[in-house]
């Protein structure tokens, strides 16, 4: 029996009928969709195109969902998203694969009998673009084999293959296969031709070649002659010596009338082909702006088109007016019944969110009265479809920042990472009988950072705090901030690393006022538990402070990262005073496997003048989630609870945000869980990670702003951690000597602390007045009483900054490396 046979016999399954249910409900709206539009969205002809499809696995399990990836002519699948970066669970050469479409959502993909897979789209639509895809990818894969070596034949000029569901699309599919190999026999004409110009160039440069070398060699015989007929003083001699000089300036004469000659016949021949050459080189540019111009087309059709689905799972857009608590919350074209639809809906999604958005009818927003557009306009202080351009145009630039002096150049570069072995029983061997807490751990598990340049990286996207200082509305404000505090993480995700340690009264500042207008300055204000205090000013009207300390647990199979202490941001136009704390850094795979970070937590953003807040969740990576790793969701409220702005996106990657213009209840599921559904409009990014250097991977993974942090600067503190020679030498890559100088320092400040500890009992009276000898004053911070949160944290007193510009008299700063 046949899987196809014995998938159509299980259909009365449980199983089998939730797919057939999902089916109906897609293909209903894909088709309501696909009617409004003026012709149906096509795969983008890139190198990659990934999503969800149902694989056959077995007669127990029957259909999967998998999620695949179509790249460089290979498919291939996960069990989830997460898994594409370190578990493959099979792959596919579609060039030499034969695919067979079996009925309206089912098709086959073979390759020789030593692969076959089985696979279902949820609707005749989506199995129409992955086939689409498929063919196009198999034709390339063809072709870039097939023609190895020769001239290229753009993509574009190949056939779309389509499938034989409607005569036009099957018309249009032949005409173009047709026109494939004219295509192609121009293409090897075109490569003849370019070939026999590039052989008859070459030997016309040869020419020249050996026309240069004859001038140079009878030029300077006859320089030579011409020496020597000076220096003659007898007349015997002059007439052989004419009689030579006449030879050899003949013989020049002859050279140089063939190089000119064979410059002007390569002068023709480029010529020639020069004006074919630009010609062709403009059909291909505007070629390419056509393709650049259909996959912009056609990427905004799929995102209208998947944000669409998203929203008709709980409630069409043609129902917005409706109400949106009814039962079902949908309907199709088929005769599934409600029951049904509700019960595929919760079956569909794992761990539903706490909020779904839709987006909203533009006929609402438009229909609205004037009035009620000015009062959300006043609400809000922004436009709808301007968001960007009033928060720029709400603060001109000052005149002084328009003529800076030209800003320090800085290294883009540092010495790659060295491959070190490690042994670990070298380190484990010199640990037996010593305290846990005085295991030298080496720098074979750090990054050439400290801890406090860490803490200075939060300031990489500060753009969005500039923004924020700008905004009219507090609620605009909040959004800008919060997508501050999710960039923060951005540069996580491939740092597996530890940074160093600080001292006890190690500082690191990061003056970038002349290139970004704001100075930041940390300092070690507490060894153990060890924290450190961050303060951060702006010429834009803003400043950060924050105190953090940080915990560690060891699960067994992950090491949990717990930060203590607050963050707070003022801006000084406005007076409003927002405050967040960080989420929980999870470590995985510490004993065996390859490490990799997750963040997970709750963020409470709250505006201590307004009243705003913004609850941002971080959910935590799952293995049988469908959710998008590392994801991130957040609404922005009043005073009062109600929902203004709806962000989303992930850690990583970006963050959007979209305006809610109704918000409603959605009856309870099957877990029992209310959701609040939010009718918002069209998404806008807000914030985008920056890409990596080239060859991040072999430096760290730093970003741009991490490569320049431990680059040497003069006038700063000795106290700097660009001063810890630990950790210059780790950056240089002589591994072995940081080792050295690691465990140097570690014993001075175990001294120093012996120090300190002796000279407090020797000033006490009782030793129930000793002060515990971790009580570090700090130098350029003091503890006192956040006046709006009441909490205590260290907070910048003065000084450092007069004390640089001054002339850096550092004679307070400790000794301490």
């Amino acid at each position: 029996m046949t899987t196809s046979g014995l998938a159509s016999k299980l259909s009365g399954g449980q199983s089998l009928r939730r797919f057939s249910c999902l089916e109906l409900v897609s293909c209903s709206f894909q088709s309501a969709v696909m009617s409004s539009e003026s012709k149906p969205p096509t795969p983008t002809p890139g190198d990659t195109y990934k999503g969800w499809l149902f694989k056959w696995t077995n007669y127990i399990k029957g259909y999967q969902r998998r999620w695949f990836v179509l790249s460089n002519g290979l498919l291939s699948y996960y069990r989830t998203q997460a898994e594409m970066g370190h578990t493959c669970r099979g792959t596919i050469n579609l060039a030499t694969a034969n695919i067979v479409v079996e009925d309206s959502c089912n098709f086959v993909i073979s390759n020789g009998g030593a692969q076959t897979y089985h696979l279902k789209a949820s609707c005749e639509v989506e199995r129409q673009r992955w086939i689409t895809a498929l063919e196009l990818a198999k034709a390339k894969a063809f072709h870039m084999q097939d023609l190895s070596g020769e001239w290229k034949v753009p993509l574009f000029m190949f056939a779309l293959p389509q499938s034989s569901s409607s005569p036009s699309s099957a018309d249009e599919s032949s005409d173009e296969a047709s026109e494939a190999p004219n295509a192609s026999g121009q293409g090897g004409g075109r490569n003849m031709e370019i070939q026999s110009t590039l052989r008859t160039l070459g030997s016309k440069v040869e020419d020249l070649g050996t026309c240069n070398d004859l001038i140079v060699k009878h030029g300077s015989a006859l320089q030579r002659s011409l020496s020597e007929l000076e220096g003659i003083h007898e007349a015997a001699d002059m007439g052989e010596k004419i009689r030579q000089v006449t030879e050899r300036a003949t013989l020049f004469r002859i050279t140089s009338n063939a190089m000119i000659n064979a410059c002007r016949d390569f002068l023709s021949i480029a010529q020639n082909h020069s004006k074919r050459w630009q010609k062709a080189l403009q059909l291909e540019r505007a070629q390419r702006i056509r393709l650049e111009e259909t996959l912009e087309q056609l990427a905004k059709q799929h995102n209208h088109l998947e944000r669409a689905f998203r929203g008709a799972t709980v409630l069409p857009p043609s129902r917005s007016n409706m109400d949106l608590g009814s039962k079902g919350g949908m309907s199709g074209k088929g005769d599934a019944s409600d029951e049904d639809d509700d019960n595929e809906f919760f079956d569909a999604m794992e761990d539903p969110a706490e909020f779904i958005t839709i987006p909203a009818d533009p006929k609402y927003h438009r229909s609205r009265s004037s009035s009620n557009v000015s009062r959300q306009s006043n609400e809000t202080g922004m436009d709808d479809l301007s968001f960007d351009e009033l928060s720029l145009a709400s603060g001109p630039e000052s005149p002084q920042h328009l003529e800076m002096e030209p800003v320090r150049r800085r290294r883009t570069r540092i010495p790659e990472k060295p491959n070190y072995y490690l042994n670990l029983w070298s380190i484990m061997k010199n640990c037996i009988g010593k305290e846990l807490s005085k295991i030298p751990m080496p720098v074979n598990f750090n990054e050439p950072l400290s801890m406090l340049q860490r803490l200075s990286e939060d300031l990489e996207y500060y753009e969005l705090l500039d923004k924020a200082s700008k905004c009219q509305s507090s609620l605009e404000q909040m959004c800008y901030v919060a997508a501050f505090t999710v960039s923060s993480y951005s540069t996580t995700v491939h740092r597996t690393s530890k940074p160093f340690n600080p001292l006890l009264g190690e500082t690191f500042e990061l003056d970038r006022l002349r290139e970004c207008g704001y100075r930041s300055l940390c300092e070690q204000v507490s060894h153990h538990p060890p924290a450190a205090a961050h303060h951060a000013i702006s010429e834009k009207g803003w400043t950060l402070r924050q105190e953090i300390t940080l915990a560690s647990k060891f699960r067994g199979k992950y090491l949990s990262v717990l930060p203590f202490g607050s963050i707070h941001c003022i801006f000084d136009k406005s007076a409003n005073h927002y405050s967040w704390k960080k989420v929980t850094t999870t470590v995985h795979n510490i004993i065996v496997g390859k490490l990799w970070i997750d963040q997970s937590g709750e963020i409470d953003v709250v505006n201590h003048k307004t009243g705003d807040r913004c609850h941002l969740k971080f959910t935590p990576y799952s293995y049988f989630s469908r959710d998008v790793p590392r994801k991130v969701t957040g609404v922005v409220t009043d005073k009062d609870g109600k929902a203004h702005y709806v962000l989303s996106g992930t850690w990583d990657e970006k963050m959007e945000f979209s305006r809610i213009m109704q918000s409603s209840k959605s009856e309870s599921g099957a877990e029992g869980k209310q959701r609040t559904v939010y009718q918002t409009l069209k998404a806008k990014e807000i914030w985008r990670k920056n890409p990596l250097p080239e060859g991040a991977e072999n430096m760290y993974y730093f970003s741009s702003l991490a490569l320049t942090l431990n680059e040497p600067e003069e006038g700063v503190a000795p106290t700097d951690s660009r001063w810890r020679p630990d950790q210059r030498l780790m950056e240089e890559g002589h591994w072995d000597e940081a080792n050295a100088e690691k465990q140097r320092l570690e014993e001075k400040q175990r001294i120093a602390r012996r120090e300190r500890e002796w000279e407090i009992v020797k000033a006490a009276d009782t030793p129930e007045d000793a002060v515990h000898p971790d009580s570090y004053q700090a130098l350029w911070f003091e503890k006192m009483d956040e006046p709006t949160s009441g909490e205590s944290m260290h907070v910048y007193k003065g000084g450092y900054w007069e004390t640089k510009d001054s002339g850096g008299g550092w004679d307070v700063c400790p000794d301490i490396f």
